[in-house]
Formats: C-alpha cells, sequence, structure tokens
C-alpha cells in the first residue's frame, strides 16, 4: 500500500538524474561538447592568425571584406540570441503562443544571418576568392564555413524544437504564415542596403512595407488562437538547444573581430612586408 502511495504521488513528476556537478546527464554533455567545440575553433581562429598576411597573390582582404554588411549581419544574429532567450522564458511560464514565436523568430533571424554569408561568399566568388587561390582564402572559407554550417545545424534544430510544441492545424499555419511575412520583410530591407541590388529603390520599400504589415496581421492571428498545450516540460529541451545557439554567437563575435575588424585593412603591403622581413 505504501508503495502504491508512493508512486501513485510521483506519477507525472519529470525526474532529471543530476551528476556530481548539479547538472543534468543531458545538460553535461552538452556543456563537454561546447568545450570541445572551444578547441575545435580555437584551432581554426589560431590558424587564420598564423597565416595571417602570407598571401603571396590576391585577392586581399582590404579589397573585398565589406565591414559595414557583415556588421549588419552580426546584429541580426545577435537579436537571435535574445529571441532564444525570450522562448526560453515563455517556455518556462507556460505560454505556447509566445514560446512558438520567439523560437521561430530565432530560426527566422539565424536564416537571415545564413543569407547575408551566402551572398557574401557570392560576390566573393565573383571577386576571385576562393579557397585554393591563397591562404586567406583558404583559412577564410574553412573558419566561417564551418560556423556557418553550425548555424544551419542551429536553424534546423530550432524548427524540430518549434515542431514539438506546435498542435496541429491552423495553429501551425499561422506560424508558417507569420515566419513567411518575416523573410518578406527581411527581403524588403536587403534590398534598401542594396545587399540585392535587382530590388534596391522603391520596389524595395513596398515589399519591406508589404512585409511588416503581413508580419504584424498574421502574429495578430496567430496570437489570437487559444491552446491548453502545456509547454513547460521542454524547458530542459529548449535550455540545451540555447546553449549550443549562444555559443554559435560567442564564437561568432570572436570571428568577427578577428576576421573583418582587425585584418581588414590587411593588403599587399603589408604581405610584402612580412614575407621580406
Amino acid at each position: 500500500m505504501a508503495q502504491a502511495a508512493i508512486t501513485t504521488e510521483n506519477h507525472g513528476v519529470e525526474h532529471h538524474e543530476e551528476t556530481s556537478t548539479g547538472l543534468g546527464h543531458r545538460k553535461l554533455l552538452m556543456w563537454s561538447f561546447l568545450g570541445s567545440e572551444c578547441m575545435f575553433f580555437g584551432s581554426l581562429i589560431a590558424t587564420y592568425l598564423v597565416y595571417r598576411n602570407q598571401s603571396k597573390v590576391g585577392p586581399w582582404p582590404e579589397e573585398i571584406i565589406d565591414v559595414p554588411l557583415t556588421t549588419v549581419s552580426t546584429f541580426v544574429l545577435l537579436m537571435s540570441s535574445l529571441a532564444m532567450v525570450l522562448a526560453l522564458n515563455y517556455t518556462q511560464r507556460n505560454r505556447p503562443n509566445l514560446a512558438r514565436f520567439w523560437i521561430l523568430m530565432t530560426a527566422a533571424l539565424g536564416s537571415g544571418f545564413l543569407g547575408f554569408q551566402a551572398f557574401e561568399f557570392t560576390e566573393f566568388f565573383h571577386e576571385g576568392l576562393t579557397p585554393r587561390i591563397n591562404l586567406f582564402g583558404t583559412t577564410f572559407f574553412v573558419l566561417t564555413g564551418f560556423h556557418g554550417a553550425h548555424v544551419t545545424l542551429g536553424v534546423i534544430w530550432l524548427l524540430v524544437m518549434s515542431g514539438t510544441i506546435t498542435p496541429k492545424g491552423m495553429g501551425a499555419v499561422s506560424l508558417l504564415a507569420t515566419l513567411l511575412a518575416f523573410y518578406l520583410g527581411m527581403v524588403g530591407v536587403l534590398g534598401m542596403v542594396d545587399v540585392i541590388p535587382d530590388i534596391e529603390g522603391s520596389p524595395s520599400v513596398i515589399i519591406f512595407i508589404v512585409g511588416v504589415a503581413s508580419t504584424v496581421i498574421a502574429g495578430v492571428w496567430h496570437f489570437s488562437m487559444k491552446t491548453t498545450m502545456s509547454v513547460k516540460h521542454q524547458a530542459e529541451n529548449l535550455e540545451i538547444t540555447g546553449l549550443y545557439w549562444h555559443f554559435v554567437d560567442i564564437v561568432w563575435i570572436v570571428i568577427f573581430t578577428v576576421v573583418y575588424l582587425v585584418s581588414a585593412g590587411d593588403g599587399p603591403h603589408l604581405s610584402e612586408g612580412l614575407l621580406n622581413g
């Protein structure tokens, strides 16, 4: 009888085994994985610094690196960390509509960053910079390419997480409409800053206005829907996802500083001086 009472009392309670550190096994595993990732990206960044200004032929960083554009993409990625914090907050408070919305906003901002990176890589290829042309091209594409792959994995992970707390039916449709409208507005912004030159000028402004209006309409539609679905049990899963996402953002801050801010003025004059010295 006593055992049955204990079983009944503990029924439905979610238990997470803790290690001697006080962290759950899955969270400790994620921290261990991130530790190995620190060494991985540390080696790539160190390699870039070791071979900095060692190229014998161009293109050179000062000729192709666009610091203002990358600053915008960095801001987009950093805002995704804020969206992730909000997503976890609303998940812990068991507010499914807001939790799903901010998870998808995190994925959308991450996708926007990838869009900037794809555009940058395309422009660099047109300028003649490839992974095989010189040491700068090799170290640059390996470092930023692996980071982009990590962001892509994070976006897929976020989309999977949003699916686990999205009820079937019109709730998923409204979320998709909000996401597509957000992307439409982002396309307008890219046109206004001349990232997409084919739609610069008045067309980009119109696309931006339509995107913002559509986002507001779709968002109101989404938040007007009532749901009794509980999402609090997904808080730890989302927290683990957030650890990975914040790590990716922090790594990009280091890459942005080293590759874009510090190395933006590197050119043949510096390379010749180092090689002759």
